[in-house]
């Protein structure tokens, strides 16, 4: 399930289209070409329970005889992944035992193991080993050969070859890409349990963190495509934990990316924007996300989350950003004109971006609280220049209404966002902000009494 260099993985793609699918602003007549693609997609990949998900949503329409197709083809694929898997294991028991019998006495003995063995079973009962390399009844011998311990008997003629830990030894990376196989797989017919559960035994069968990395990589794929934030947020702790113990740079780098779209998607903006300008001159993760739609959170998230002068040297003037911000509509124009405190420009362009954001998949659940954080950065920079301006003038300045300017104004003042008052009478706007040392000092006494008020409560239960 990788995806080439700068190709968007597929199933991401199908997500999105999903989402479209079932979105409130998306004409009938687009949806109608989105449904025709999403069914395709469904039946390329044979996404059986996928399939079935999108009908239960009454996205798709249930066509029992592609289902009962899809199925089908499931049934066989995964029959061909076991039947490859013991071929592996079959095929790397003989070689063992042709090596362990040229060793001993050249092709007579391997042709009397052979006849005395004429099937290999990989369940058996092992016999307990000695330290001097013999079992207990003395009867069979262990080679080590590539870390694969055998059972035979010194004159070949015991009926059965028994291989000691089968599962972990016979093979290991045949086995490991049979596995891996079998879980990308699943993953490409969208089998979200399963798929999980054939990474988990892989990952049983690898020894590299790199590899593991990877399994990291797909699981938080599958996360993605499902919007299962539980499941990424676990697997981005176990990918830590992985660099622990070490890992190259380009899946840190990577691990970046991921992280911080986990962080957009669930509203933590000012970390996204930190990951994400990290990773802007490192950029790989083509199969999230094409580059240009990485540079579009990035300018997105930093302008909530970063002050005027870090805004200016990381984002406004970074060259990554300033070769592919013109290719995306309205975002330099976004961009350059709140930094340049154009803001009639900046509401024009803020006004167009706005489809762009209702129909991204990931910041539609956060449209709302993204166009109010938005403003509050907007208004609190223009009201900073000043320590009163009237309302003509605000409204003026944003090519908007006095009506719509004073409305804004007392909501966010009302929440606790802009730290200002409105003199209605006067049309004024009067600035009132906030001392940073009084408000330590506020913010100091506020949480000592809580401490004080914990410690009385924690006396009494010890007093009892």
């Amino acid at each position: 399930m990788d995806s080439q260099d700068g190709t968007q993985q597929p199933h991401l793609v199908l997500a999105h289209k999903r989402f479209l699918l079932t979105h409130p602003d998306v004409q009938d007549i687009e949806k109608v070409r989105l449904k025709e693609e999403v069914f395709a997609m469904v039946k390329a990949d044979d996404m059986a329970t996928f399939y079935e998900t999108l009908a239960e949503e009454s996205v798709l329409d249930m066509d029992q005889s592609v289902l009962d197709t899809m199925r089908a083809k499931i049934d066989e694929e995964i029959k061909k992944f076991d039947e490859n898997l013991m071929l592996s294991q079959y095929l790397r028991i003989i070689w063992v035992v042709l090596l362990y019998c040229v060793r001993k006495g050249g092709w007579l003995i391997f042709l009397s193991v052979l006849n005395g063995c004429p099937t290999v079973d990989l369940d058996l009962d092992f016999t307990s080993v000695n330290t001097e390399g013999k079992t207990q009844d003395g009867s069979a011998e262990i080679i080590g050969l590539d870390g694969i311990r055998v059972f035979c008997s010194s004159d070949g003629r015991k009926q059965g070859i028994r291989i000691a830990d089968a599962e972990e030894n016979l093979g290991e990376s045949e086995v490991r890409e049979a596995h891996l196989a079998k879980s990308l797989f699943y993953i490409q017919i969208g089998d979200k349990e399963k798929a999980l559960e054939q990474l988990k035994i892989t990952e049983g069968k690898t020894v590299a963190v790199g590899q593991k990395m990877d399994l990291v990589f797909y699981t938080l794929q599958l996360g993605f495509f499902y919007m299962d934030f539980d499941l990424i947020s676990k697997s981005i702790d176990k990918a830590k934990n992985l660099f622990e113990e070490g890992g190259d740079w380009e899946r840190k780098n990577r691990l970046k990316v991921y992280e911080g779209l986990y962080c957009m998607s669930t509203r933590n903006f000012k970390k996204a924007a930190n990951l994400f300008l990290d990773s802007i001159s490192t950029f790989t993760t083509y199969e999230l996300f094409p580059y240009d739609t990485f540079i579009f959170y990035t300018v997105l998230t930093s302008i909530i989350s970063l002050d005027r002068v870090s805004l200016k040297q990381k984002v406004v003037d970074a060259p990554e950003i300033l070769t592919v911000i013109g290719k995306i509509p309205y975002l330099s124009e976004f961009l350059n004109s709140l930094y340049d405190c154009q803001y009639k420009s900046f509401f024009s362009a803020f006004a167009g971006l706005t489809e762009q954001i209702k129909l991204d998949r990931y910041l539609y659940p956060h449209f709302r609280y993204y166009m109010r954080e938005v403003r509050t950065v907007v208004y609190s920079q223009f009201l900073e220049s000043y320590k009163s301006v009237t309302i003509e003038a605000m409204a003026k300045a944003f090519g908007v209404t006095v009506e719509f300017i004073d409305l804004e104004l007392s909501r966010f003042i009302a929440a606790g966002k802009l730290h200002c008052k409105i003199d209605k009478v006067a049309g004024v706007l009067e600035t009132n902000r906030p001392d940073a040392k009084n408000a330590l000092y506020q913010a100091t006494i506020k949480q000592g009494d809580f401490l004080l008020n914990r410690i009385q409560k924690l006396s009494r239960v010890i007093d009892l």
